[in-house]
């Protein structure tokens, strides 16, 4: 193939495995252009700055003006592939791509992996087995979209992710409540204002899964399926993900037979994906499904359980060459790996110490931890992925073990 340091990316936002993927493009001597915003939660890093061949300063939440540095951009010095360097990028990514005549997911049909509207609809109309949903956009639909769904139910905004206001409700007046939570909610996520736009779904009873792939030359591959640990209902905070699941064969054939439909339906034609869904007694029930890599250290995980460098295989995919071309399969270095997620009891506003916090790094199952927030900061009010405190990355020799460390790592750190 051609020479890596001739073959230049563009990543709108590194953010969350977008920086991975400017880490990695570095790494390979692939110069990176980074598009971004570079203020609030969009600035970028000083680290990560120093990787970057060139950073253009742009509102990358105005449509035109991002495509318009890009086409000024590609004339000058043209690039050879447009990445989202995070979920909310996704439909950008494929716009720019297609207006630089660049490869790239169908910029008329990228929304159906970002929008989950329409996401549900694709999928319902493919024959998939999917939760009974309704669209809402004022609280007046709320009634008649849970005629739809029954209760309990779930409401969900249709283009966030982080699991931001997505909370199950039992009756009308809790589902009347959390939507009122997402539509007074005064905060930015990535200089977005929230939307009133949402879902209310039926909910599905079953434990959940993550599975984590990607699509190259109309090939649908699946890496691994990952157990994803939940805290307390009525929200769905992920506190551990385990790789690989424990599954049975049967079990997991059908998974990534159902995978690889929901793949096809919503048009997910090249690139990595990120599909969550549930296994119930009538078999898998989509949750949703990103044409991105995993966050929450997944990307990790799989590398360590499979040798598959997702951040490769999804420079691989987006420049139009096989993952192999750049390294991206390795010998697997454990069976099985995790990482688990520290949140604080409900009530808990700020936190003085963790009390087994410096015990559990020196484990020698675990790799590495890290504080989300220290001590005396203030603890978000539970609710989303904003509320964790911090977390710890380990490995074990079986699911079994995983799931057995887990929740000893768990019992070994306190709140204090």
């Amino acid at each position: 193939m051609q020479h890596l340091s001739t073959r230049r990316v563009l990543v709108i936002e590194a953010i969350s495995a977008g920086a991975a993927v400017t880490r990695t493009a570095h790494a390979l001597g692939i110069p990176v252009v980074l598009f971004s915003h570079d203020a609030g939660d969009r600035k970028v890093p000083d680290d990560l700055r120093e990787l970057v061949d060139t950073l253009v300063v742009v509102d990358t939440n105005d449509r035109a003006a991002l495509e318009r540095a890009a086409k000024e951009l590609h004339a000058r010095t043209p690039v050879s592939a447009v990445l989202p360097g995070c979920d909310v990028y996704v439909p950008a990514a494929a716009r720019v791509a297609a207006a630089l005549g660049l490869p790239g997911l169908a910029a008329d049909t990228v929304d159906e992996v970002r929008d989950k509207a329409l996401m549900r609809a694709r999928t319902a109309a493919a024959g998939l087995l999917v939760p009974r949903h309704a669209e809402v956009t004022s609280a007046d639909e709320l009634a008649a979209a849970a005629a739809v769904t029954g209760f309990p139910c779930v409401l969900k905004p249709v283009d966030e992710s982080g699991s931001i206001h997505v909370s199950r409700a039992d009756d009308r007046a809790a589902l009347a409540a959390a939507y009122d939570r997402l539509v007074t909610d005064p905060r930015l996520d990535l200089g977005r204002p929230l939307s009133g736009r949402a879902l209310v779904e039926e909910y599905v009873s079953g434990d959940e899964y993550s599975v984590d792939g990607y699509v190259h030359d109309g090939d649908v591959h699946v890496l691994a399926v990952t157990r994803k640990l939940l805290g307390p209902e009525p929200y769905f905070v992920e506190t551990g993900h385990l790789t690989p699941a424990r599954l049975e064969p049967s079990v997991a054939d059908e998974t990534h037979a159902y995978v690889r439909r929901v793949a096809e339906a919503v048009h997910l034609t090249t690139g990595p994906f990120h599909c969550e869904l549930r296994l119930t007694p009538r078999g898998p029930v989509l949750i949703e499904i990103g044409a991105r890599l995993p966050g929450d250290y997944i990307t990790e995980l799989v590398e360590l359980t499979t040798g598959v460098d997702l951040s490769k295989v999804a420079l691989a995919t987006a420049l139009g060459v096989d993952p192999d071309e750049l390294g991206a399969r390795g010998p697997a270095r454990v069976p099985s790996a995790g990482v688990r997620f520290f949140t604080a009891p409900p009530g808990t506003h700020h936190y003085r110490e963790l009390t087994g916090w410096q015990e559990l790094g020196r484990r020698a199952e675990v790799l590495r931890t890290a504080l989300a927030i220290g001590p005396g900061e203030p603890i978000p009010e539970p609710g989303d992925f904003r509320c964790r405190i911090g977390h710890a990355l380990f490995t074990a020799g079986s699911p079994a073990e995983a799931e057995e460390t887990w929740q000893a790592l768990g019992a070994a750190v306190t709140v204090v």
